[in-house]
């Protein structure tokens, strides 16, 4: 467990479901002896994992120690709150909100969406004055590291802006003094990335979740009374909180003037992201055409540190009030907020067409036709797959149709070879599958020579094999086990464990022929009679002279006669138990 990263995995809990493999856009996860976890270099934070992950193995890191530590020392502490706060706490007022961070120690509590105005104002400006070319949004920091890592070639096309978050903190330091220590606390799992550099103005960064645990553990209402006054600071943000939805950034960027010229779009989901700026970068283009890019499909409010989903029509009013509904062009701000994106581009292995085909031909697929791309194993294609598998980040068994073939291989292998007669039906007592020992079980030449044509006897029916097919079905009818020793049929006796493959659908059973056990258990039953007879006028005599004593004799080995006589006589009817 990596809980260093901002995104790590709880081992334990892993599941080895692959479900992050196969949403994970980067592909930074890494299966080891069962376990997915992150690969930190590969990973852009984007904590699409953390959604998708059924048994919440994949986690967040929670920091909020760290900021208790600080509040411990006595260190003055702002908050930002993502403009998403509404979505993440219905119901709750904006006073009511100021009032309960303030109660966990906060010195004051502003919103994010001030940054958001902030790059805004200067994204508004940069377009008005660019010519004609692609400008892509650097407001997403799971976005930007996207590109950076898996899309370089459009590095240079990103804008030359920190996040609204980074260009809060610069404000919030110039407001309040260079002293304080900015916290962040919102849906978003890679603002701990931004937190982390360490020429970040950004402290820490939090998740909604987290936020609200740590309030429910220190008793903290949030639906309590407000303090008198509790309002956010500096001043109360408008348009920049439209950044919560996709598309929101581009309303405020939009510019109120008519220009023809530049275009708008918005791509959420780093998949619609990679779809859209595949392939080489466009040149000479005639237009200005700006791209919103965000990582959550949504925008921030479907964020992975959201403790629900944000983005129902009730969520956008509830953040979209008077006052929001304009373009932040005007806006003039001196506030420093540039900050250049370097690409640093994942380096790719390339696989020979030899090492292809004998990674492919490890898991079983030797023709074209076997490679199913089934998506299974969390890769889109048996190739991608075979490269991960060579990268050391997955393992052979995590291909389905390799590990159903290993299966079944180990499954007909343990029933052509077991000693005792197997068989496997349907609830129609149809045969899914047989030995040979079953097929020889009556010693029927017809039923030998069907299974030397067809090995297995698939679809055959059971009631024309064998004379106590009714012991099957009374096991698919009950859905329990069925135990018979001893069981006589015609001039055999058997021992039979019918069992439950899937109860009332599919049952088999062991079958052991105990006739030859049986008759040397007669045998040794009557050469004890023989013994007997003969010492009988021995024992007599020597009874004159040992008394009761060589009675007991007797009567000792009598019974061990007996014994073996009364096995045999329960071979002459069936053993119901």
């Amino acid at each position: 467990m990596n809980g260093f990263y901002p995104v790590f995995t709880k081992e334990n809990e892993c599941q080895d479901c692959y479900k992050c493999i196969r949403h994970c856009p980067a592909k930074a996860i890494k299966l080891k002896n069962g376990s997915a976890s992150v690969i930190p270099e590969l990973c852009v934070a984007c904590g699409r994992c953390v959604k998708v992950c059924p048994a919440g193995a994949k986690q967040i890191r929670s920091d909020v120690d760290r900021v208790k530590y600080l509040l411990e020392k006595g260190e003055k502490l702002v908050l930002s709150l993502a403009p998403s706060w509404k979505s993440a706490f219905k119901n709750v007022s904006e006073a009511q909100m100021v009032s309960v961070m303030k109660k966990l120690g906060f010195f004051a509590v502003s919103e994010t969406a001030l940054g958001a105005q902030i790059v805004s104002a200067h994204v508004a400006a940069e377009m008005k004055q660019a010519d004609a070319g692609i400008f892509l949004s650097t407001a997403c920091p799971a976005a930007v590291e996207y590109i950076r890592k898996y899309i370089p070639e459009y590095s240079p096309l990103l804008t030359e802006m920190t996040s609204p978050v980074g260009a809060h903190a610069v404000f919030l330091k110039e407001y309040y003094g260079s002293d304080v220590k900015v916290i962040f606390a919102g849906p978003c799992a890679a603002k701990k990335l931004e937190a982390d550099d360490t020429n970040s103005d950004l402290e820490i960064a939090l998740t909604f979740k987290r936020l609200n645990r740590w309030l429910t553990e220190e008793g903290i209402d949030l639906n309590g009374e407000a303090a008198a006054g509790a309002a956010f600071e500096p001043v109360g943000a408008e348009e920049g909180r439209l950044y919560a939805f996709e598309g929101g950034m581009v309303e405020t960027v939009r510019s109120l003037q008519n220009d023809e010229k530049t275009v708008y779009l918005t791509v959420s989901g780093l998949n619609n992201m990679d779809r859209l700026l595949s392939g080489s970068v466009p040149q000479n283009t005639d237009v200005k055409l700006f791209i919103e890019c965000l990582a959550c499909e949504g925008g921030c409010v479907n964020g992975p540190g959201m403790p629900g989903r944000g983005d129902r029509l009730e969520d956008i009013l509830r953040i979209a009030r008077p006052g929001c509904m304009k373009s932040s062009e005007n806006r003039k701000d001196t506030t420093e907020i540039r900050k250049q994106f370097t690409p640093e581009p994942i380096e790719k292995t390339d696989l020979t067409p030899e090492q292809v085909k004998a990674g492919l031909e490890a898991i079983g697929k030797r023709n074209p036709e076997d490679e199913l791309n089934c998506g299974g194993c969390g890769y889109q294609t048996c190739r991608n797959f075979v490269a991960a598998v060579a990268s050391g980040k997955a393992e052979k068994e995590m291909c389905v149709s390799y590990l159903k073939r290993l299966a079944q291989n180990k499954s007909n292998a343990l029933i052509k070879y077991i000693p005792s007669a197997v068989v496997i039906v349907d609830k129609n007592l149809k045969v899914v599958e047989c030995n040979k020992q079953f097929a020889s079980l009556m010693d029927d030449e017809g039923t030998r020579l069907a299974y030397e044509a067809s090995p297995g006897l698939e679809h055959a029916d059971l009631r024309r094999l064998i004379p106590f097919s009714d012991l099957f079905e009374a096991a698919l009818r009950s859905g329990e086990e069925v135990l018979r020793n001893n069981y006589v049929v015609q001039d055999k006796i058997f021992r039979i464990s019918i069992f439950n493959v899937d109860p009332h659908r599919q049952v088999g059973a062991i079958i052991t022929d105990m006739t030859k056990n049986e008759l040397q258990r007669e045998q040794i039953a009557q050469k004890a009679r023989k013994v007997i007879e003969q010492n009988v006028f021995t024992v007599q005599k020597i009874a004159n002279y040992l008394g009761e004593h060589m009675a007991e004799t007797e009567i000792l080995l009598r019974e061990v006669a007996e014994g073996f006589e009364g096995d045999h006589k329960e071979l002459s009817a069936h053993d119901d138990q």
